[in-house]
């Protein structure tokens, strides 16, 4: 259920107190363990799609407590849109996951993160492999024209336990379809050219499969009609925990991939600064 709070209502709001303030504009809790809301953007904060920030609240010792968060929102977007985790004794989301429309939370404006398009040399498939909450800075990046201005082809593979913990990305990608505004920058075929390969780990589900087994099988090329990855022609990116980040690197350096950075562009990159359990 989302909960909305009237416009008038925010900006009614007393003046701030939080350091770095800005204004919850909308909650949605997908299931117990996971949610997403939206917040006012300052007014000065350039990203680029993909990128992080450090956001949260004040802790029970009256200092901020914050964490990496990857904005799942386009750089284009008036407001600011996240996806979190929610863990029962975490110092900040056993707080964070209460938040409503019209709360205050701290957010550090100086975006960073290593899964930009920059980071990437030019390539002609765009492979996003993620589980859990690390869809998130692929949920900013397949909303961002340029992705479809730069390759052929944007491949969303998000693995998770249970089925209920796809469902931000799954409806996450049937809007995207039918987005007016990617269909005018992007063409209207880029809907065709967005491929999602969505798998569960522990409940049936009709995919099945880590994102390491389904590739080094070479049943996701199978599944989708694709070629193996080739190191002249795909480029990835990949956000998960540590040892997913990890086993994921190896695979794709089994291809013949690799890794590169902001300063050094090469045919994958890595986000290491993803929170992960304990948050």
């Amino acid at each position: 259920m989302t909960l909305d709070l009237p416009v008038e209502d925010i900006a009614a709001k007393p003046v701030k107190t939080l350091p770095d303030a800005q204004t919850v504009t909308s909650v949605k809790h997908w299931n117990d363990r996971l949610f997403s809301f939206r917040v006012t953007r300052p007014a000065s904060l350039r990203f680029r799609s993909g990128e992080f920030v450090m956001i949260g609240l004040m802790g029970d010792n009256g200092k901020p407590l914050l964490r990496a968060y990857s904005i799942a929102s386009p750089n284009w977007d008036e407001e600011l849109e996240f996806y979190s985790i929610k863990v029962p004794d975490g110092p900040l989301t056993s707080k964070l996951q209460h938040i409503k429309p019209g709360d205050d939370i701290i957010l550090r404006p100086k975006p960073v993160g290593t899964l930009v398009l920059d980071a990437l040399l030019p390539g002609k498939r765009l492979w996003f492999l993620a589980t859990g909450t690390g869809l998130a800075p692929f949920a900013s990046l397949m909303r961002d024209p340029e992705t479809y201005e730069r390759y052929e082809q944007v491949i969303m593979m998000h693995t998770c336990r249970t089925a209920d913990e796809l469902n931000y990305g799954r409806e996450l990608v049937e809007n995207l379809r039918h987005d007016p505004l990617l269909g005018e920058c992007a063409g209207e075929d880029f809907a065709n050219r967005l491929l999602y390969y969505p798998t569960t780990t522990r409940e049936e589900s009709p995919l099945m499969g880590r994102i390491t087994d389904n590739m080094t099988s070479g049943k996701v090329f199978q599944d989708l009609g694709l070629p193996p990855i080739s190191a002249e022609t795909d480029r990835a990116m990949i956000c998960g925990s540590l040892a997913f980040n990890v086993d994921v690197k190896e695979v794709l350096e089994g291809f013949g991939l690799r890794e590169g950075a902001n300063s050094e562009p090469k045919e994958f990159v890595v986000e290491k600064a993803f929170v992960g359990d304990g948050i």
